[in-house]
């Protein structure tokens, strides 16, 4: 595939990953249309100051719908013609589910089948779309690899993420569509949202509120930085793969399709990563002690060998830098 200015169609560009992927794919010279439903889940305002941003931009075009709107989607798809698309926008939270099941099976099941019967019949030259560490579930073998077992899903989110692999395994074996499907490992960064952890522990330490930490801090996350993801997103949209295995275990044997982790491949202690953000606000914190949560896992930790292979790069920020650059933003962003 051509490594020279192409129109990209990312779903999502309001949301915290998409906004920074459109922002890289601009400065990088190519066009992108965006698509995102603007939902409540979050403060809707942080969204609109993203899509603000990348509309400095003249390349960026936007079209605010659900994707559940199959008319909608259609339009915004014709006008655009793009050669490759990027479905980034989902109902994410893994205890939201709990609350609010129906979402993820709107956002995250119609929404993902409309996509698919879009790239089905446009023939797009490369379609990806994101899932999550969430789909290994009750896997407790480490490092998570693409070829294990996916089969035992703890929430309805990782079930509706297994899905929509899924769907588009089947969409890309029957009509040939090249797809690639990324499994996201704990993404923070400047712009997160406010629901991850990271946020929610720099508001309670810059505002001397006690911290929730479940487990009682005996958890590991493979915590990956925006930057990091972004660079591997970028690199992967110029390799669909093809009806020929390339010997990953990544790789589909009866489609042009792949899943591919995009982690840091370092499971950092979760009271470590509460110490970064105590050195990067200069705060001590107070923390309340918490049972494991419904759903949870203890650990997660990714293999990175395919996505080095297939792109010689992964991600490798230190947390400390990553969180120093988070609290650097939320300071700037809300005047703290």
């Amino acid at each position: 595939m051509t490594i020279g200015p192409a129109h990209y169609f990312i779903t999502g560009t309001a949301g915290f990953i998409g906004y920074h992927l459109a922002a890289r794919l601009l400065r990088d010279g190519h066009k992108v249309t965006g698509f995102d439903g603007m939902t409540p889940y979050y403060d809707v305002s942080l969204k609109h100051r993203r899509h603000a941003l990348l509309h400095e931009f003249t390349a960026f075009t936007a079209h605010e719908a659900m994707l559940e709107d199959e008319a909608a989607l259609t339009l915004a798809l014709d006008a655009a013609a793009p050669d490759v698309v990027i479905h980034l926008a989902a109902q994410a939270g893994v205890r939201y589910s709990i609350e609010n099941p129906r979402a993820y099976v709107n956002a995250n099941l119609v929404g993902t089948f409309n996509i698919l019967e879009e790239a089905r019949q446009r023939r797009v030259g490369h379609l990806l779309l994101a899932s999550t560490s969430s789909v290994y579930g009750a896997n407790s073998e480490l490092p998570f690899s693409e070829h294990h077992t996916t089969a035992e899903p703890l929430t309805l989110y990782a079930a509706s993420k297994q899905a929509t692999e899924g769907m588009a395994h089947s969409y890309s074996h029957l009509f040939g569509v090249p797809t690639t499907a990324f499994r996201f490992f704990t993404v923070y960064g400047p712009w997160g949202r406010p629901d991850m952890a990271l946020f929610k522990f720099t508001e309670a330490a810059l505002k001397g509120l006690p911290l929730d930490v479940y487990n009682n801090g005996e958890m590991e996350r493979d915590f990956t930085y925006i930057d990091d993801l972004v660079e591997a997103i970028t690199l992967l949209a110029r390799l669909p793969p093809g009806l020929q295995s390339d010997g990953l275990a990544c790789q589909s044997s009866s489609a042009p399709f792949r899943t591919v982790n995009i982690g840091n491949n370092q499971p950092v202690k979760l009271l470590d990563f509460i110490a970064a953000i105590e050195a990067a606000t200069g705060r001590e914190t107070r923390r309340n002690y918490m049972p494991m949560q419904p759903g949870d896992v203890p650990r997660t930790w990714a293999d990175t060998s395919a996505l080095l292979e297939l792109t010689g790069f992964v991600p490798n920020t230190p947390v400390s830098k990553g969180v120093s650059a988070f609290v650097d933003w939320y300071r700037a962003y809300y005047r703290v």
